[in-house]
């Protein structure tokens, strides 16, 4: 889109320089709230409950065998995938994320999908995590809760409720939790390893599917089946970028903060994937609500690690809610949703970004439904990896002289690699489970249809998504 073209859209048809900055003065978020360190926290607090929950039904779908093969697939596609974002984000450091990236690349079109594939995964997953909260919760036996609709109420009116308090604070109590739910990690580890039987690997009979052995119980289409579970270890971490514009730095903090996130990532994978099968049983653990615990049986570890283990997941709600407010908020805030979205309050938090998809999340929540809603996210966050590596490709190729404090190793062929892998994901999901797939592209395509009715015509050139799109679209002009 030429420049031109970009200030014809402004905000409720005024053009003036004095109601923009009014406008953007409503919207604006707490700076230099995070380093690091924090980031990294953010990125692990993200991902954690996956380590605690939801991996485990893949080994119902390709075995002990089939799900560590996929996992490793999708590790080396997670850390390609993390080494293209880390560059995109500290070359264009803004709230939108993925969005913003595809924005620059792809144009308004690519940009929303994006942004909307990245919304259907941040609004849904916490409706999962809700899920195995109340399962966690009613294994607890705290005062007899048991798992119900007030369980998932109480989760998200209270979280969202720090939220509101402002960023600084939700992130610092992100990292305590986070940080317990890793302590939870290791003791689980360590008593993991005392109840160790490589036996328990393949207690899954084979079938007579092709390939089909005691590694492989359901064949070579068991590791295919099994790729959206894996990415449930790893789902989420892209959100840090999402940070940028809270962050202190954000050029150098972004990338290091989602590479360090990634790296713990994928000692938690390898611990989790391998010593809760061989003390549990891939068979028993295939359908488990909290393999952690089951794997242990009924010692005091497994005690701990239960009460822990709300914590993790508590941690990926709690953060998880925090991404897909921003999201929200950028798409908001130039235009492609809703205005009043994105609005902040005193706290400098996007309020109504906050509380809608919540609504949302929390009536998704009453299906019960963990594995269906677990899909459902995977579907979207895949789509949103494919875009987000097609535009990293497309930003190498056609601004090579992009501003970039971070180079991605290996340039396109990482993303490249990762683009691939992303793509093989999303048909996965319709193997796995062809309704959650599909109702997740109908809210896709009814998102676009409102882009190309009502908002790309609404689109304001000011928020600054649109301001790195002008930018490159005069240099373009210029050259």
């Amino acid at each position: 889109m030429a420049v031109n073209e970009q200030h014809e859209h402004h905000v409720g048809g005024v053009d003036s320089h004095d109601e923009t900055t009014a406008y953007l003065e409503k919207r604006k978020l707490q700076s230099g709230s995070a380093g690091w360190l924090l980031l990294a926290g953010l990125g692990v607090s993200y991902v954690v409950s996956g380590d605690y929950s939801g991996w485990n039904f893949g080994l119902g779908e390709g075995g002990f065998g089939g799900l560590a093969i996929a996992a490793v697939i999708i590790a080396a596609m997670y850390f390609a995938l993390v080494l293209g974002m880390a560059e995109l984000s500290s070359a264009l450091p803004a709230a939108g994320g993925g969005y913003t990236f595809a924005r620059r690349a792809l144009g308004p079109w690519g940009g929303f999908a994006t942004g909307t594939a990245i919304l259907i995964e941040y609004s849904i997953a916490p409706a999962a995590i809700a899920t195995f909260i109340g399962a966690y919760v009613e294994s607890l036996n705290i005062f007899g809760i048991t798992d119900g609709w007030w369980v998932y109420l109480a989760a998200y009116a209270v979280f969202i409720g720090i939220h509101l308090a402002g960023v600084g604070e939700a992130l610092k109590v992100m990292f305590a939790i986070t940080a317990i739910a890793l302590i939870g990690l290791i003791v689980f580890a360590v008593t993991a390893i005392g109840h160790f039987d490589a036996a328990n690997l393949t207690n899954i009979a084979p079938t007579d599917a092709a390939g089909a052995s005691e590694f492989l119980p359901f064949g070579y289409l068991g590791i295919w089946s099994a790729i959206p579970f894996a990415i449930w270890f790893f789902l989420a971490v892209e959100g840090v970028p999402l940070a940028a514009e809270e962050t202190s730095n954000p050029e150098r903090n972004v990338p290091r903060g989602i590479i360090a996130a990634m790296s713990v990532l994928l000692v938690t994978c390898a611990a989790v994937l391998i010593l809760t099968t061989a003390a549990g049983g891939a068979s028993e653990m295939s359908e488990s609500g909290n393999p952690l615990v089951e794997a242990l049986g009924d010692g005091s570890a497994a005690k701990i690690v239960n009460y822990i283990g709300l914590a993790g997941l508590i941690a990926s709600f709690f953060s998880i809610i925090y991404a897909y407010s921003r999201q929200l908020f950028a798409l908001s805030r130039a235009g492609y949703l809703p205005t009043t979205l994105s609005v902040t309050n005193r706290r400098k938090a996007p309020m109504l970004a906050l509380i809608v998809p919540g609504v949302i999340g929390f009536v998704l929540s009453l299906t019960g439904k963990g594995e269906l809603l677990l899909n459902m996210a995977v579907f979207g966050a895949a789509l949103s990896y494919v875009l987000m590596m097609v535009s990293h490709i497309v930003l190498r190729v056609r601004e090579p002289g992009m501003r970039r404090p971070y180079r991605t190793p290996g340039g396109i062929v990482t993303t490249g690699f990762a683009l691939t892998i992303a793509a093989i994901a999303v048909i996965a999901t319709f193997l796995v489970d062809v309704v959650a797939a599909c109702w997740c592209l109908g809210v896709f395509a009814l998102f676009m249809l409102y882009f190309a009715v009502y908002s790309r015509h609404r689109l304001v050139a000011n928020s600054p998504d649109e301001e790195f799109a002008a930018l490159a679209a005069a240099e373009e002009d210029v050259r």
